[in-house]
Formats: structure tokens, sequence, C-alpha cells
């Protein structure tokens, strides 16, 4: 029975990484974007932020 507890707890804790991830930050300009360590720097697409990292396209 514990072991269905546990297995189950690290299912949950598992989705919720993903949920985490997952979220989309709404924007209007790229001002309204967190800010980033380098090389990464959040760009505001569709009205969303996105991450970009310098010298990638």
């Amino acid at each position: 029975m514990i072991q269905i507890l546990i297995f189950v707890y690290a299912l949950i804790i598992f989705i919720s990484l993903f949920l985490v991830v997952t979220t989309h930050i709404p924007c209007v300009h790229h001002d309204d974007c967190p800010k980033r360590p380098y090389p990464r720097f959040m760009k505001c697409v569709d009205n969303f932020c996105e991450t970009w990292i310098i010298g990638w396209e």
C-alpha cells in the first residue's frame, strides 16, 4: 500500500514539472517579459514570452 502512495506522490511531482515549464507568460512588448541570464533572453512573440538564446536562430 505504501508503495502505491509513493508512486502516486512521485507521479504528481513529475506531472507538476511539466505544468510549470509549459506556462506561457502573456506580454504586449519585450519589456513585459522577465529578464534571463546571458546568453538567454525573453522575447515577446505572438503576445507570449519566449526564451531565445543569443547566437541561435
